[in-house]
C-alpha cells in the first residue's frame, strides 16, 4: 500500500499528532510501495517538520494518522531530551531490525502519543536495521545507546504498540513534571 485510500486527506503543514486511544496506533502499519509517491514524500516533510517543533527525538507515520511503515529518527537536545546526541534526522522507510545486542539497557521514554508521562523501558543497547531512505537508496545501519532506543520506540509504533506495553512495572511511571524534576535534582 502506498498511500491511504482516496477519502484521506493528503498531509498538511499542521498536523496534530494522534493520541493513545487512536485506532491507528493499534494498527500494523502498511509497507511502502512506492518511496518516490508525491503523498509519501508530502509526509516524510510533514513528519520532519512534527519531530522539530514537537521538541520529539524520533516520530512514525501512524502518530499522524497514516499507517505506513516510515519513521524518523531525529536525536537532539531538546526540552524534552537536553542530553539527546545531536545527528541529522534520518527517515526510514520499510525498516527491518536485522540484528539486536543481548545486551538491555533500562531507561526513560516518553513519546508524543502520550503526552505527560515518562516509563522506564528496557531496550537492545545496539541494534543492526536496514531501511529505505527517501530517496530510494537502501541503506544498513547500526545504531548504539539513544539512538538504538528511538529506533526501537518508533519501529513499535509501526506494529501498533506503544513504550507503554513494554513498561514492566507500574512503579516505573512516572508524569512528565516528575520525571523533569529528578532529571533537574540528578543534575544539581
Amino acid at each position: 500500500m502506498t498511500t491511504p485510500e482516496a477519502s484521506s486527506p493528503a498531509p498538511n503543514s499542521s498536523p496534530r499528532v494522534l493520541t493513545l486511544g487512536h485506532p491507528v496506533l493499534r494498527q500494523v502499519a502498511q509497507p511502502v510501495d512506492s518511496v518516490r509517491d508525491e503523498f509519501v514524500q508530502q509526509l516524510i516533510d510533514q513528519l520532519l517538520t512534527t519531530v522539530r517543533t514537537a521538541n520529539g527525538v524520533g516520530i512514525a507515520a501512524p502518530q499522524l494518522g497514516y499507517s505506513l511503515r516510515i519513521l524518523v529518527i531525529a536525536s537532539r537536545p531538546n526540552l524534552r531530551y537536553p542530553h539527546a546526541p545531536l545527528m541529522e534526522p534520518t527517515v526510514l522507510i520499510n525498516p527491518q531490525l536485522v540484528a539486536a545486542s543481548d545486551e538491555l539497557e533500562l531507561s526513560w521514554e516518553g513519546c508524543l502519543s502520550v503526552p505527560g508521562v515518562r516509563g522506564q523501558v528496557p531496550r537492545h543497547q545496539t541494534v543492526e536495521v536496514d531501511y529505505c531512505d527517501r530517496h530510494g537508496q537502501l541503506h544498513r545501519q547500526i545504531w548504539q545507546g539513544f539512538v538504538a532506543r528511538i529506533f526501537q520506540h518508533e519501529a513499535d509504533h509501526l506494529e501498533g504498540k506503544v513504550f507503554l506495553d513494554r513498561v514492566q512495572s507500574e512503579a516505573d511511571l512516572l508524569s512528565e513534571e516528575a520525571y523533569q524534576a529528578m532529571a533537574i535534582a540528578a543534575l544539581g
